[in-house]
């Protein structure tokens, strides 16, 4: 009773404190189930992602003071990034006077994105940048601002779930889709829809005994799906930076189609790699272009074999794009007599009129097997995204090269067997692309060569610790530019006190394969220790280290009843997977289904535990970029990122924490009793360079 009437004293006498409560629980609440607005138009304009993000950021101003007025965010607002980096405070402060003359009055979360709106639209002006159609196969985070969807988009990626869904056990009894109804956006809403098709496009990325397919789904249940889904999508290389659950959930069309364009173009580009398709070697004039084709992304690839056919064909324009340089069909009509000469109609040629001969094409096309993804109207009016699936289906269906020759196959011989480097190299390009930047990149040891997007990286990583008053934007023509963005991120790197000995930022430049999967190695792990000391409060402002994690998994394992241990990050017991299931089934107890569990002993039982594994960590809520081969081969690095993800992931969750064998005091303590180990504790149980020293 003393404790109440003190409350209530309290929430009189500081009725902010009342305010700061009532948001705090529904920050917590809005993880499930979004966080609402009272003005729809407003809700409209931001995914659930931005909203949390943007909340997030309002509670962080109002906390520092105790409350928000007007007068506060001009200057306030400079930390967010759009609004802070084009804008100076000058001109933010007449913008906010410009919407609300009163600067004193307090602002509430509703306000606060009415002006950043208002900031973001004058920044956006500033620097020339407009939204974008965000149906399109997306390389950078998606905007917020244009709501609209492409139909015959809509009806193109209709049919092709239709067509490579069709005999799924579980879909079949919803397919085919109407594509002239909103059907599709009805059938994702409970998330198993975009598993299937990731899997589709990436087989085996998600374990499907891992995707909740009960008739009726309750709220948690397609929430789970739909975070396996998201998690996924980034782990195959779709970019969902702005996109959340929830947005899934409410059937939000230009996000949904955002996704799915991407998910169907990494299926349909599937084949344009050199190891996949060797014969894309007939497309090099010298040997030594080799590894520049094998460093291309696949759509450079594609354009690259679609004009090889074309100066075959006697084609004398350069196709440089899928939009303005095909709208005419006269490449396609090129194209398709190449490679199906026995149906070639010479009208095609002949014909003035472009939609006519669009038409023409299509007719081609069909006779090929391969008219799908656009109609001739998409061709005349230069849809890229249409244009490209087109092509790349083409290029599955008849590519027109040669057999594979005993040259080619020396020439393959000739490049190193780089299989682990080319696993990290994945993990860390994914990573990066997770992350948001501005910079979409296909390949990490050619795309980080400028700096740039390791500036935009460690920006991300350690925000303000990037002085972008002296880096270098691309395009960068002059080599000592890039030189000097490379000098700057060996300097942020030993300020994080990364071990970079005899490194200087020419040999970033230069591509050193090792020192750049060196530096990205030690840039992750700063990263996620980062995130976990943020997390653990209890910690005191200690580092985290190794050893803590290791730690902190063995005491939830062991608190849970089981038996199982991990001696180390490379501890080759842990290739059966067990540990990691009692570690997953400890944090989260409904989270394993034990009868889907292997021993663990063959191969194969091994694998099978390890993509469960890996899906249910995604599935939890877990942002990884391993293999199974990670798990199974015991790779060190990807262990310690599994482990810390699913740490981070506990964490992040205190309701949770409740329904586990341990209470928060037991677990709470944890890192206060753990010592400080360095970087070659005996947790890692191994030498400098295997923790990615240079």
């Amino acid at each position: 009773l003393f404790f109440w009437f003190s409350f209530s004293h309290l929430i009189l006498h500081s009725p902010h404190l009342f305010h700061f409560v009532v948001e705090t629980e529904a920050e917590d609440m809005s993880g499930h189930w979004g966080i609402l607005v009272s003005d729809p138009l407003l809700q409209n304009q931001f995914t659930q992602v931005e909203l949390r993000s943007l909340k997030s950021h309002f509670m962080s101003m109002r906390r520092e003071s105790g409350r928000l007025v007007m007068a506060d965010l001009a200057s306030k607002m400079s930390r967010l990034k759009v609004v802070g980096e084009n804008l100076s405070e000058e001109e933010r402060a007449s913008c906010v006077k410009d919407l609300h003359q009163n600067t004193e009055e307090e602002v509430d979360f509703e306000l606060f994105l009415k002006v950043y709106l208002k900031l973001q639209t004058f920044a956006n002006s500033r620097t020339g940048s407009s939204p974008k159609n965000s149906s399109a196969f997306l390389k950078a985070a998606t905007t917020t601002l244009l709501h609209t969807i492409s139909e015959s988009e809509k009806a193109s990626y209709v049919a092709h779930i239709n067509h490579y869904l069709a005999k799924d056990e579980f879909l079949k009894k919803y397919l085919p889709i109407d594509p002239s109804t909103n059907e599709l956006f009805e059938i994702v809403k409970d998330g198993v829809l975009l598993c299937k098709l990731i899997n589709v496009a990436v087989p085996g990325t998600i374990d499907e005994r891992a995707i909740n397919t009960k008739r009726l789904l309750n709220p948690w249940e397609r929430n789970e799906n739909h975070t396996l889904c998201l998690n996924s999508a980034k782990a195959i290389g779709c970019t969902v930076v702005n996109i959340g659950t929830q947005d899934f959930i409410e059937g939000r069309r230009h996000l949904v189609l955002g996704v799915i364009s991407q998910i169907i173009k990494i299926q349909l580009l599937a084949d344009l790699d050199l190891k996949k398709t060797p014969q894309l070697l007939e497309l090099l004039d010298d040997s030594k272009d080799m590894e520049e084709l094998m460093n291309l992304p696949p759509e450079k690839i594609l354009l690259r074999w679609m004009n090889f056919h074309l100066k075959k064909a006697g084609y004398k324009k350069i196709v440089t794009n899928f939009s303005s340089d095909v709208k005419d069909a006269e490449a396609y009509a090129h194209l398709l007599n190449v490679l199906a000469p026995e149906y070639t109609n010479p009208s095609t040629l002949t014909v003035k009129n472009p939609f006519e001969r669009a038409k023409l094409v299509l007719e081609h096309a069909d006779k090929m097997g391969c008219k799908r993804y656009l109609t001739a109207r998409d061709i005349v009016e230069g849809s890229p995204n249409l244009n490209l699936a087109f092509v790349a289906h083409i290029f599955q269906h008849r590519n027109g090269l040669s057999a594979q020759t005993k040259q080619q196959m020396s020439l393959l011989e000739t490049f190193p067997d780089d299989t682990q480097d080319s696993r990290e190299e994945r993990a860390f390009r994914l990573w990066i692309n997770s992350l948001g930047n501005s910079t979409y990149i296909n390949n990490v040891f050619e795309d980080l060569r400028n700096g740039w997007v390791l500036l935009e990286t460690l920006d991300k990583v350690s925000p303000g610790i990037v002085n972008w008053k002296i880096a270098n934007k691309p395009p960068i023509k002059m080599p000592f530019r890039k030189v000097e963005n490379c000098n700057q991120v060996v300097k942020i790197g030993k300020q994080l006190k990364f071990s970079l000995v005899n490194v200087a930022g020419n040999d970033i430049v230069q591509g050193n394969k090792k020192l750049i999967l060196a530096y990205l190695w030690q840039l992750m792990r700063y990263n996620i220790l980062q995130l976990l000391k943020n997390l653990r409060f209890h910690s005191r402002g200690k580092e985290i280290t190794d050893a803590d994690i290791l730690e902190w998994a063995n005491s939830k394992v062991s608190s849970s009843g089981s038996q199982s241990r991990m001696d180390s990050f490379k501890d080759k017991s842990l290739s059966d997977g067990i540990f990691f299931l009692d570690l997953l089934s400890s944090v989260q107890p409904r989270a394993v289904n034990w009868g889907l569990v292997t021993k663990g002993v063959t191969d194969q039982e091994k694998k099978m535990n390890a993509t469960y594994i890996i899906s249910i960590a995604r599935k939890l809520g877990c942002s990884i970029f391993l293999l199974p081969e990670d798990v199974t081969e015991v790779n060190q690095k990807m262990i310690l990122t599994l482990t810390a993800s699913i740490m981070s992931w506990y964490l992040n969750h205190p309701h949770e924490e409740r329904t586990v064998g341990t209470s928060d005091n037991e677990s709470g303590s944890q890192l206060e009793t753990t010592s400080n180990s360095t970087l070659d504790d005996s947790a890692s149980d191994s030498s400098v360079d295997e923790n990615g020293s240079m």
